[in-house]
């Protein structure tokens, strides 16, 4: 009918609130309000099946295949109508449609051939919620979106558009995007919280989160998140650009999908794969700015990605008798203190590596240079105390201080770009 080439911009035909479509163009949108629909209708049924089931893996592994398939297929046709229709892309967006096909199709097979009344765990106290005051359940709601967590994403998204921007960008941008990113991130801290619920039972650490405790009822926690996630993607996709609420999305699923359901409960490079969600952010606050990725977003992402795991090693150090308890195979308890030290040491090399030898791309220059040495030397000097020594308040100490590196690390970044547009 031709109307694959009706529409050249996503979600909208006008990449925005414009409803005047041709009839192409409507046909078009059509298609893509029903994938929506028939997407919502796997999303909702597959979690369905893992919120009964979940203690199965082959039901959790083929769970997260069939959303990562789903994810990417609405970025791939994203892709497509924003690329013009490239043939190869066309085919993959065909391909994972498939393959979400086959996964549903995989699912239901497992379903089937599990015992009809399979032994699920008790569900203990978390379904036994009782009438609360209402600021006490704001709060816990609040506190599933792991707050403490979301303001060093968005230092790191802001520092993505300053570096952009060489500067300030527009005021109302940075609020939409900012806003977009906290969502997304409180997004996937709520869904997160509804997969690890067993696991911080088991913690001491977490076992009075409001899930755990029973304060809040499963069910309402995993719709609060999707909800959180859903409004992050269609404030970016409409107010900021279609390529930012991609990343976004992209990060969120990758998150949760992928690191919460499968990696962190199965290997021991949890961390260092699961890195990559928190490696998105100033990715989005870059193409927020530009409507593109490149190089230099590239290396933000890369940054982030190689900071992560001494930063999570250094918590999992203090943590080890806690996620030996949940059976959780972090790199401390499968392979001991003494490896988790030295790797914590090899990946801080290897960051700082990267921070410096950036300069010799001409991306940054001599300003943030001196940052970079000064902030980076305190980084190696306090991961080789921690694996010199085997008192916690080393591992502690690391782990404060990356947070702090980090947080500075895009400070220089900022400044240096800001001082080279003089």
């Amino acid at each position: 009918s031709g109307a694959s080439a009706a529409c050249n911009a996503w979600p909208l035909c006008g990449g925005g609130f414009s409803f005047s479509f041709d009839q192409l163009a409507s046909v078009q949108l059509l298609h893509r309000a029903l994938a929506g629909l028939i997407g919502l209708l796997v999303i909702g049924s597959v979690l369905s099946v893992l919120r009964r089931l979940r203690h199965q893996p082959a039901v959790r592994t083929t769970v997260a295949l069939t959303l990562a398939a789903l994810a990417f297929q609405v970025a791939v046709g994203a892709a497509v109508v924003t690329l013009h229709l490239p043939a190869p892309l066309r085919a993959l967006h065909l391909a994972l449609a498939a393959a979400v096909w086959a996964g549903t199709v995989v699912l239901a097979v497992i379903v089937q051939r599990l015992s009809p009344h399979p032994a699920l765990p008790q569900r203990g106290r978390e379904t036994d919620v009782v009438r609360r005051p209402a600021r006490d359940v704001v709060l816990d709601y609040v506190s599933l979106a792991k707050p403490r967590i979301i303001p060093l994403l968005l230092i790191t998204a802001l520092g993505g558009m300053m570096m952009a921007q060489r500067g300030w960008p527009q005021t109302g941008l940075v609020v939409l995007t900012l806003l977009g990113g906290a969502l997304a991130a409180a997004g996937a801290g709520a869904i997160n919280c509804w997969i690890d619920r067993d696991l911080d039972r088991a913690m001491l650490r977490t076992r009075r989160r409001p899930l755990p405790d029973g304060r809040i009822a499963p069910r309402p926690a995993l719709l609060y998140g999707i909800g959180l996630g859903v409004a992050a993607f269609l404030v970016l996709a409409f107010w900021v650009n279609p390529l930012a609420a991609t990343l976004a999305i992209s990060g969120l699923l990758f998150y949760v999908l992928i690191y919460s359901l499968w990696l962190k409960r199965s290997t021991v490079q949890n961390i260092v794969i699961g890195g990559a969600a928190g490696a998105v952010p100033p990715m989005v606050g870059w193409a927020a700015v530009t409507h593109r990725l490149d190089l230099t977003a590239i290396y933000l992402f890369a940054v982030i990605f190689l900071w992560t795991p001494p930063h999570f090693w250094a918590l999992a150090l203090r943590l080890r008798g806690d996620y030996a308890r949940a059976q959780v195979p972090m790199l401390p308890v499968v392979h001991g203190e003494a490896a988790a030290r030295r790797q914590i040491v090899v990946y801080t090399l290897v960051l700082v590596g990267l921070t410096l030898g950036v300069v010799a791309t001409g991306i940054l220059g001599i300003v943030y240079l001196a940052g970079a040495v000064l902030l980076g030397g305190m980084f190696i000097g306090l991961a080789l105390a921690t694996w010199r020594s085997r008192r916690q308040r080393w591992s502690r100490w690391l782990f404060d201080y990356s947070i702090a590196y980090l947080g500075l690390l895009f400070a220089v970044m900022v400044v240096d770009r800001m001082v080279g547009r003089l």
